[in-house]
């Protein structure tokens, strides 16, 4: 992301004046957008940034987006929202000590980040940076170097035909391993009873890219068998360690950048002091972007799900995208299925109790009030720790679909087109609660206004400023090519401009 230099700056609160530029347009694998200046901010709690070692954490971030952005608040992060929603800003990056990161924490950004207009969906691409301390966090907001993902490990079953390489151990059945060599298919094989060193392993030796976990969890440990008796990982002071069922427990240290998918874990992503198994995760094993859980999972949309946007569509998005595609789908779920349960304010951690009737589109999608008390419980629930502009990516594969956006002039065209042979926009949904059926989504190179759908209608299609989604149309017509026109200009554009 080029932008002009800036200095070193001050603790004070800062708004640079500058106004939203349009974006161009990247690679067609990866509908990531390059971006200006005024599209990256970084918020921050004035005690932070008052401290120089966390003001080198913003510093840094600053000099590699290239950003003048900095929002700093003094109570509360709401503080900064009339400054958000001035400059809307594509990326926003919340710098935490990990003392100020925990489960409400996380709430309330998601909460802002749907705040910004009058839609409700995230209006921004929002991570919270962190780590076990300021010079953990520093080694990732330096971290600029895109990593590609081209090996894969996992404690759950991973749908190795949508990656390069990799393995998996299954936590229902005890022995069993799946692992893709480069170049052949999966094959199945004997693994070991007690998986807790190959899995360390992983992450050492073989260098895993992706790391991907299910199964009983808490803030300080990952019980890796579910189905049977395993060993554990367990953290303290920023380490992580192995401890098998037999055996001395032993440290496990990585230098390797990695990304992290706690998606079917209870509290993994919850920070609640210095001993957290996120902050090992971040400052032992090199993970340098993480999805978990704050509270303890059942109803799974939140965490699974992207799995189907960035395992099983690989290439199409980076994780941060995977990951904001994935609560797009679950608001949009929510607003298409509940009449007004989106816009409710639940406190974290409790279960919704009004407005779980479904619509008559919920009950033709299938849902019940149990739906809608796990979408909201999952809503504002999951984590995304790191830079949200830096760019992990799976190494592409054939994908069952293209989707291809153009624009001319005012007229926006996204088409989709599936692959000759395909019969569904499915993903392969080999494990996890609540897989499948997700919006096709689409960001766009840069914000829009004055929206007007031409054609597509049948497809009922939702088009906000920054992304489309599709509604899944399940079975598919290959010889079919799906497709939504509109026309729009970019924000900040005047009328009649092209």
């Amino acid at each position: 992301m080029n932008r002009t230099s800036t200095a070193f700056l001050t603790s004070l609160f800062l708004f640079a004046g500058s106004v939203l530029a349009d974006s161009q347009a990247t690679t067609q694998a990866g509908n990531q957008a390059a971006t200006l200046a005024a599209d990256y901010a970084v918020v921050v709690s004035r005690a932070t940034y008052d401290k120089p070692a966390w003001a080198e954490v913003v510093a840094a971030l600053a000099d590699k987006h290239q950003t003048e952005t900095i929002l700093v608040w003094d109570e509360d992060a709401s503080e900064v929202l009339d400054a958000l929603r001035a400059r809307h800003p594509r990326y926003t990056c919340f710098v935490a000590r990990s003392e100020e990161a925990g489960r409400e924490f996380i709430a309330a950004v998601h909460r802002l980040c749907r705040q910004f207009d009058d839609d409700p969906y995230a209006d921004t691409l929002w991570a919270v940076l962190t780590g076990y301390d300021a010079e953990n966090a520093l080694q990732i907001a330096k971290t600029n170097q895109p990593l590609t993902v081209r090996k894969v490990a996992s404690g759950t079953e991973v749908a190795l035909e949508m990656c390069q390489q990799g393995l998996w151990y299954d936590e229902l059945v005890q022995h069993k391993q799946v692992q893709r060599q480069l170049g052949e298919a999966p094959r199945q094989t004997r693994g070991p009873a007690d998986t807790t060193r190959a899995l360390a392993d992983t992450l050492t030796d073989y260098r895993a890219d992706l790391f991907v976990t299910s199964g009983h969890a808490t803030e300080r440990d990952w019980q890796i068998g579910f189905a049977y008796p395993n060993g554990t990982f367990r953290s303290q002071a920023g380490q992580m360690y192995g401890v098998p069922l037999q055996g001395e427990r032993f440290a496990i240290d990585s230098d390797s950048p990695k990304v992290y998918l706690a998606i079917g874990n209870c509290l993994m992503g919850h920070i609640d002091g210095p001993d957290a198994m996120a902050l090992a995760w971040m400052n032992s094993v090199g993970v340098r972007q993480m999805v978990g859980y704050t509270v303890v999972t059942w109803y799974g949309y939140g965490g699974w799900g992207v799995l189907d946007y960035f395992v099983e569509q690989p290439g199409r998005y980076t994780l941060a995208e995977a990951f904001h595609a994935n609560h797009h789908a679950l608001i949009h779920r929510l607003d298409t299925g509940f009449d007004g349960l989106v816009r409710q304010d639940i406190p974290v951690g409790r279960m919704a109790s009004d407005g779980l009737n479904p619509t008559a589109a919920g009950r033709t999608m299938g849902l019940t009030p149990q739906d809608g008390r796990g979408l909201m419980w999952d809503r504002d629930v999951v984590a995304l720790y790191g830079d949200p502009a830096w760019q992990a990516r799976m190494q592409p594969q054939p994908l069952a679909y293209e989707q291809d956006l153009s624009i001319d002039g005012d007229r926006y065209t996204l088409t989709i087109r599936p692959q000759r042979g395909e019969e569904s926009f499915q993903p392969i949904n080999e494990n996890g609660a609540q897989r499948g059926g997700r919006p096709l989504v689409a960001f766009l190179p840069h914000r829009v206004e004055d929206i007007q759908l031409v054609d597509g209608q049948d497809l009922t299609p939702v088009i906000t400023d920054d992304f489309v989604l599709i509604p899944n149309p399940g079975d598919c017509d290959p010889q079919r090519p799906y497709r939504v026109v509109f026309t729009a200009r970019p924000i900040g554009q005047s009328p009649g401009v092209k």
